[in-house]
């Protein structure tokens, strides 16, 4: 050690007296060779918008002893070292943390920003305000995020993202292909990742050029370089090959990376076998661009995503049941919070939707909506939903621009009426648990309930609504419903069940931190007719009879009766169930003339424990299969009435279900209450439901993708390779956000959701849903935490209950697109409540009654859904319209369609209209005239129909199968929002 230590400061020495050391400049000038392989180097920090910790810790570094990451200090870091050097160049995505730095920094900085970003040192890719999931979000959410992100950054910087980067998604959806990268972005790449910079950086082999280092190691680490470049090119087309130089949460001390960087491409290019150079996804697909290859074209998707043999990520696709719930519950909301926003005026100063936009934009994250962040991380995300919809934080509430709106929508132009009326408007956040305080109140001394009913679809619908009436007014009084032109209307009561009570009073207690003051002891029903993009109102009222009889539910019981089979069902569908076993056994339309056997059953799989791959958060791995059998009795309550009849099931002590069949409608509806799944055994539990028929399916089966396209799946099977199931249940499992389907060349079964939930049909003629999971073991993929979900009520803590729906349906085949797009519209969409009192007749002489925006004769066609409808901060209309039908679809609905606009905005003048492409941060043709018109072999025959340019004149917008067009209209108002349809 001596001796070593003598030679090492006698070099230092000579080094200092000899001049032999100095600065050294890198050589790091962009430059593409044609004769070379190029590695383009991507430098980026991949930064979750909430995992481990919120999206608050992330951003400022705190709970550091969980991960130290710290957004703000990657972002302070980057530019830096991005100012020090034009040749560098690096790449950012999370608009939601951008965003936030962004406001933070002085007008001098903000200046030299903008002038990397236009110089083109800093490019914003993706552009959303997350790096959203491919699997679990529903297309509208993808869209709403994404164009946050596209309007801050067209705002601030007047750029148009040009490239998708979806690069920690665990697997790819076909919608996130075509229409969140074809039409968002006006060209779009993939990449292949090297795991090269993450070895020479993060352990000890970075490159080290003093040559008084005795592990000086250039040529070594060139030669890495070299030959892992070579290995990469000769299994990818053209002589162009990318590497992300960056992984989670990077360039906190970007100096590091840079100068590594530096080094590689200087002395890499100094060895000329390869040409290295700093790059952008932008520069790579350019020149990828300009190679002039032909290129294979995928259509399907890419799930399931496995990364071993056991280990198929498709666990997720259920996890955290109850907040995926939420956020498409609230995702329906905000559209409809949009609509109304506008119908009265956006607010810039006073409340408005921008709370909850923000909030569902970044729970749209791979780590959010998928259920695979920690359990805090989970609380935060909804607590943000949660003052977004109701709460005032800064000038943000969805809730009070939806009840201000009402109020002026329904009140009489009078601004003392509409002064009275502001703030009257309650609404039950709870309802789905039978809580809505509004509604329970005592109807007596003339008192009466409003219930306005609001519909955001483009369509009529008449829909049941259900609300928890008081026992008292229901006891003393008979309850009468009152549709809009004051006639009666049909309305039927039914008790509410002790194991929704029970559910009811602990999960108020819960979320409110108190307990119910009321205990409803009924539900009461009606049919609420509503027009296009308006409302109705309707009065529940009280009057002294004696006789309840006309609407109150007969019930019934199995054990009462000695018949074998039992008949349910008012009007055309029927279910039959044997009473001895308490199962459905045939479903039968008289309509169509459809008689099928058919059952319902519930499974669990018992999560793998073990070592080498456990069940968890991310990763589904069954060990067993178990059916739920009925504990104890076997009977079962059939509740009937003029609306609806309902088969009340309890299977065991923690899961209990109602199915629905309504007398005008042709789909059976089940309500579902699950757990708290029992795991005092030490295994946990994922559990399933199964609606079999006997279809020969031939293995096959449909999923949707993110609520639009269905994609053709069968069992074990692939039509791009060869493929390998190790997991035969794990590895058939797909995501639906809207609903699967069998058939067999004669009928279809199909089966909607209410939520995300991951599915498949393992067995011909039967579809899987897997509703809930409860697991003791986590997965080893990075979250650290057990998905073992609990709700407190101090310190008392049980597992997670979750509560939500699906719907089934048989149809002659070819025939159920038309329920499938239409009902499942309504699902995401559902009606939206609002709730008032009146004094005898108050509100029929000072209200309007009924309202829809749009023409009087007018509504949508049944294949057109209006998804955006938006006042923008400008004051300009922001309008999407959706094709819900794919090409061959449906015989009737898969064609073209048209919209008039005029007849959308009947009373306003439309000035302008522009069409945007989907994000609506450019016009259309720009976006067309900058798209890369890519060479594609294999190219599919199926004729793709767009619609035409929209006529300044005729400002009619024509819409082909699965197509959504997007545009900016300037309107004049000439008079008051919208028109008032008449009771007929």
């Amino acid at each position: 050690m001596k001796r070593l230590f003598s030679v090492s400061a006698f070099l230092v020495f000579l080094c200092f007296w000899g001049g032999e050391c100095k600065y050294m400049v890198y050589d790091t000038s962009q430059r593409i060779l044609a004769d070379k392989i190029n590695v383009h180097l991507v430098p980026h920090s991949h930064d979750d918008v909430g995992w481990l910790k919120t999206v608050d810790q992330y951003y400022t570094g705190a709970n550091n002893s969980i991960r130290g990451a710290c957004v703000q200090n990657v972002l302070d870091s980057v530019i830096s070292a991005l100012l020090d050097d034009k040749n560098r160049k690096f790449i950012y995505v999370e608009i939601a943390f951008f965003q936030r730095w962004w406001n933070q920094q002085s007008g001098l900085l903000k200046t030299k920003v903008k002038e990397l970003v236009n110089s083109g040192q800093l490019e914003f890719i993706n552009g959303g305000m997350c790096m959203h999931d491919e699997a679990t979000p529903h297309y509208i959410d993808l869209i709403d995020q994404t164009t946050l992100g596209h309007m801050f950054i067209h705002r601030e910087f007047g750029q148009k993202p040009r490239v998708g980067w979806q690069i920690d998604p665990f697997g790819h959806s076909s919608v996130q292909a075509y229409l969140l990268g074809a039409e968002v972005n006006a060209s779009k790449t993939s990449c292949v990742i090297s795991y090269f910079w993450c070895f020479c950086l993060v352990t000890n082999s970075t490159l080290k050029d003093d040559v008084l280092l005795f592990d000086y190691n250039v040529q070594e680490r060139v030669n890495d370089f070299v030959a892992a470049a070579m290995a990469q090119a000769n299994v990818t087309r053209t002589n162009h090959i990318m590497w992300a130089m960056g992984t989670d949460f990077r360039y906190q001390y970007a100096l590091s990376w840079f100068r590594q960087m530096d080094k590689f491409i200087h002395y890499v290019n100094l060895d000329g076998r390869v040409n290295a150079l700093y790059s952008t996804p932008s520069i790579y697909t350019d020149a990828k661009y300009a190679a002039n290859e032909t290129w294979p074209l995928k259509t399907g998707d890419f799930f399931p995503y496995a990364d071993k043999e056991n280990t198929y990520w498709t666990g997720y696709f259920t996890s955290r049941p109850a907040f995926k719930g939420y956020v498409r519950t609230m995702s329906g909301y905000y559209v409809a919070a949009r609509q109304l926003e506008f119908y009265k005026g956006r607010s810039s100063s006073g409340p408005n939707t921008d709370a909850l936009a923000n909030a569902l934009a970044i729970a749209q994250h791979h780590d959010a909506v998928s259920g695979t962040q920690r359990q805090h991380v989970a609380a935060d995300y909804a607590m943000r939903i949660s003052i977004g919809y109701a709460e005032v934080i800064s000038d943000c509430v969805a809730e009070e621009v939806v009840a201000s709106t009402l109020a002026y929508l329904t009140t009489s132009r009078s601004s003392a009426n509409y002064e009275k009326s502001v703030g009257m408007f309650q609404q039950c956040p709870l309802l789905n648990i039978s809580y809505c305080p509004p509604s329970e109140v005592v109807l007596a001394n003339g008192k009466s309930l409003v219930v306005v009913v609001y519909n955001s679809l483009g369509w009529k619908r008449e829909e049941v609504v259900r609300v928890p009436v008081s026992a008292a007014t229901v006891s003393s009084h008979e309850l009468i419903v009152l549709d809009s032109s004051g006639r009666e209307i049909e309305s039927q009561l039914l008790p509410i069940f002790n194991s929704s009570l029970n559910m009811r009073d602990y999960h108020v207690k819960a979320y409110l931190g108190k307990s119910p003051s009321t205990t409803p002891q009924y539900w009461l029903g009606f049919t609420a007719t509503t027009p296009p993009l308006g409302f109705s109102t309707y009065i529940i009222s009280s009057a002294k009879h004696t006789d309840r009889s006309s609407i109150m539910s007969t019930m019934w019981t199995s054990d009462s009766t000695s018949d074998k089979t039992v008949v349910v069902g008012g009007g055309d569908l029927k279910l039959l169930y044997a009473t001895d076993e308490g199962k459905l056994t045939s479903y039968i339309n008289n309509r169509n003339m459809v008689e099928e056997s058919m059952e319902h059953s519930y499974s669990y799989y018992s999560g793998y424990n073990g070592t080498d791959q456990a069940s968890g958060a991310y990763i589904f791995r069954p060990n067993g299969t178990f059916l739920i059998k009925s504990e104890g009795e076997k009977a079962f309550t059939i509740l009937r009435g003029p609306l609806m009849d309902e088969v009340h099931q309890q299977l065991n002590s923690w899961i209990y279900q109602v199915t629905r069949v309504y007398k005008e409608k042709e789909h059976a509806e089940v309500e579902f209450i699950i757990g708290p799944i029992p795991v005092d055994d030490g295994v946990g539990k994922e559990i399933t439901t199964q609606i079999t028929t006997a279809f020969k399916t031939n293995k096959t089966f449909y999923t949707d993708s993110n609520g639009r396209d269905f994609i053709k799946r069968v069992r074990d099977f692939r039509t791009d390779w060869d493929l390998q199931v190790n997991q035969p249940v794990a590895g058939n499992y797909y995501p639906i956000n809207l609903g699967a389907y069998v058939g067999d060349g004669r009928m279809e079964l199909s089966v909607l959701v209410d939520r995300a939930v991951g599915g498949s049909s393992l067995v011909d003629g039967q579809i899987e849903l897997m509703l809930h999971r409860r697991l003791l073991c986590d997965d080893l993929k990075g979250v650290g935490e057990v998905l073992n979900e609990t709700i407190c009520v101090l310190n008392d803590c049980k597992g997670l209950v979750v509560q939500g729906k699906f719907y089934f349906r048989i149809d002659p085949v070819g025939t159920g697109a038309k329920w499938r797009r239409t009902f499942g519209q309504e699902i995401y969409s559902p009606l939206l409540l609002a709730f008032s009192e009146q004094d005898e007749n108050e509100w029929k002489n000072s209200h309007v009654s009924s309202f829809s925006m749009i023409d009087a004769s007018y509504s949508l066609p049944n294949n057109i859904a209006v998804i955006t409808l938006q006042e923008l901060e400008s004051g300009k209309v922001l309008v999407r319209l959706a094709h819900l039908y794919e090409v061959g679809e449906d015989k009737d609905y898969s064609v073209m369609a048209t919209v008039e606009l005029k007849k959308l905005f009947p009373n306003r003048k439309i000035s302008k209209v522009t069409e945007m492409n989907l994000s609506g941060n450019q016009e259309r043709g720009e976006m067309e005239r900058k798209r890369l018109a890519w060479k594609v072999k294999d190219l599919s025959e199926v004729k793709i129909v767009r619609g035409g340019a929209v006529d300044s004149e005729k400002q009619v917008v024509e819409l082909g199968p699965m197509e959504i067009r997007t545009f900016i209209i300037d309107l004049d108002y000439l008079g008051m929002f919208g028109s008032v349809p008449s009771d007929e």
